[in-house]
């Protein structure tokens, strides 16, 4: 059940868009009449219309917090037991974390099997309870690691093989002979894990506090440093040296899509997205064998855009979630929101429409890894920290985009 701050939240934000569809149908009317509407209309509109996306950020925001303490990955939100050796291999690490006193962390850290690799770079594997708190704050800023699957793998890189087609089969009778096939055409896809890193500092005085929680401290410290970096590259990265992100690809008119290349429609218009005919266009450019389960992805500012477009029938194509859960939703599919999409412009790629799931693959290579350094900045400890991560498209056409251009 919601509680009554959440409720209170949909509450708000479903007549903040019942207000927003008024005074918006009273603008578009002015400017059907005049050519122009009221600016302070426009300004009105433009208000409730950013009071909508905070609203829907506030309510996103509470069912992740409720989701995590339902599944006990949120303080106070159940006990879990931690077995004998993760216990000992996080007492161990603390001590290390605090004191520099290594009491025989490696063996504790094999035998909680955080760790069966060796690393040329020194330093140790965090407990996996602080690891889980990194990637729990991953999942709250990043809409990539939300949407696209996320293996987890040992070695540095992840390879997959895709059939791209050119089998053959056919009808044939009991009796009848056989005619040999075309052999199907396989493509490797194969994504390297790069490596990010932050390089958080404490005080000794800090760390001699006992009542701090030093994986607590270190998940805020370097969670949200790595997950813009990585939200960023698993859009814009061009793959030295990072992920390669899906606006970096080849894109291609949709009508001479390509294994390889990102397919987009235009948006109709050099400079905007004013057609809910051309998002329509984009939704269908993808087979219907991925657009079950497939996403809209865009930014705040091109979502305000949207917001106030109209289908043929004048039913705004854009619907708030208004019930604990419910999403989103623009042409019935669901809206994530990534702020390094490209905003509205000129030849820019501003939404993107696929099932992420089947599209983009995320590699995480096993344990986040610190390095502790008191020598170089006293007073202060360094802890050099780093993970291991990688990204790509591993199913070109589960994807579209929209690209502003007649």
């Amino acid at each position: 059940m919601p509680n009554e701050e959440l409720k209170d939240v949909i509450k708000d934000l479903g007549t903040a868009f019942h207000e927003f569809k008024a005074e918006n149908d009273t603008r578009l009317k002015e400017i059907e009449k005049n050519g122009k509407s009221d600016p302070l209309l426009s300004e009105k509109v433009d208000r409730i219309n950013a009071e909508l996306t905070a609203l829907s950020n506030m309510k996103k925001q509470m069912e992740a917090i409720e989701t995590a303490v339902a599944r006990n990955q949120y303080p106070g939100g159940g006990n879990a037991e931690v077995n004998k050796a993760k216990a000992e291999h996080k007492a161990a690490f603390n001590a290390w974390f605090r004191k520099g006193i290594d009491n025989g962390l490696k063996d504790l850290e094999i035998k909680a099997a955080a760790s069966t690799l060796s690393d040329p770079d020194g330093g140790f594997t965090v407990p996996e309870e602080v690891d889980a708190a990194i990637d729990r704050v991953a999942l709250t800023v990043s809409a990539m690691r939300r949407l696209a699957t996320v293996r987890t793998i040992s070695t540095d890189t992840y390879k997959k093989l895709i059939g791209v087609g050119g089998a053959s089969s056919g009808w044939v009778g009991e009796k009848a002979s056989r005619a040999e096939t075309n052999t199907p055409t396989l493509k490797e896809i194969a994504i390297n894990a790069k490596e990010i890193y932050a390089n958080p500092a404490a005080t000794q005085t800090l760390l001699d506090d006992s009542a701090v929680d030093v994986g607590a401290w270190l998940a805020d410290e370097v969670g949200i440093e790595f997950n813009e970096e990585e939200s960023s590259s698993f859009i814009t990265g061009n793959g030295v040296e990072k992920p390669m992100g899906i606006a970096a690809y080849t894109m291609v008119a949709n009508a001479s899509y390509a294994w390889g290349k990102v397919g987009y429609v235009t948006s109709g218009h050099a400079t905007l997205i004013n057609n809910a005919d051309k998002l329509i266009d984009l939704q269908h450019a993808l087979k219907s064998v991925y657009r079950n389960g497939a996403s809209f992805l865009m930014n705040d500012l091109t979502l305000s855009v949207i917001r106030k477009l109209k289908d043929g029938n004048g039913v705004y194509i854009f619907v708030p979630g208004l019930t604990a859960g419910a999403v989103d939703t623009l042409l019935g599919k669901p809206i994530e929101i990534d702020d390094n999409v490209a905003d509205i412009g000129a030849n820019t790629y501003s939404v993107f429409f696929g099932s992420f799931k089947r599209a983009y693959t995320i590699i995480d290579r096993q344990g986040t890894r610190v390095l502790r350094d008191p020598f170089t900045n006293k007073p202060y400890v360094h802890f050099y920290t780093t993970k291991r991560v990688g990204g790509g498209i591993t199913m070109f056409e589960a994807i579209k985009a929209l690209k502003v251009a007649v």
